[in-house]
């Protein structure tokens, strides 16, 4: 599956949550912080969001990330193989996001493989679903996530469990990046 091919499908599905709901795209920027211009590129796939501007649109419509990229790809089987597996990248962050396991609406859990290029970070301004559950596994390099007041470190083995909450930001070391494997589970 070609990226422009799920950027246009990610694309037209934005444009149709904000029409469901019967918003405009005026109320949809006040909702999100995100400018009316901004959002109109997107949904003309002109521009692919960040990781972070994704993440607000996810907030506005009760989303997880990875349940919004899983409608704008095809029905999954039980067994998918790596060429199988949905690949999103973040060029402006340095994220890239490989679903392993997508959301399907009778499994609980999700399986993410999640890459950040040396120095990179992310910040998310509240999450998609208050309290989702993850698990944090990384696998290479190290990682700093910080949640509200709290903030971990984790080294290659380490496994971070939390709900949730507030603002976030994940930070890959400077010089090694940062691999992990995330499990969300859906409440």
């Amino acid at each position: 599956m070609s990226v422009l091919n799920t950027e246009d499908r990610l694309a037209a599905r934005l444009a149709e949550l904000r029409v469901q709901r019967g918003w405009s795209l005026d109320e949809l920027a006040m909702a999100t912080g995100i400018s009316r211009a901004s959002l109109s590129r997107i949904e003309r796939a002109e521009t692919s969001p960040t990781a972070a501007l994704l993440n607000r649109l996810c907030v506005a419509y009760g989303l997880t990330m990875s349940r919004l990229l899983s409608e704008v790809e095809d029905e999954t089987a039980l067994l998918l193989t790596p060429d199988q597996q949905p690949v999103w990248q973040d060029a402006l962050s340095g994220f890239r996001r490989r679903t392993v396991s997508p959301p399907a609406s009778h499994f609980k859990a999700e399986l993410i493989e999640g890459e950040l290029r040396p120095g990179a970070r992310i910040d998310y301004d509240a999450p998609p679903v208050q309290g989702l559950e993850q698990h944090i596994w990384l696998q290479s390099g190290a990682l700093t996530v910080t949640m509200d007041a709290q903030r971990w470190t984790l080294q290659a083995g380490d496994c971070l469990r939390f709900h949730l909450t507030g603002r976030s930001a994940f930070a890959a070391d400077a010089e090694a990046g940062a691999r992990y494997m995330l499990v969300v589970c859906k409440p």
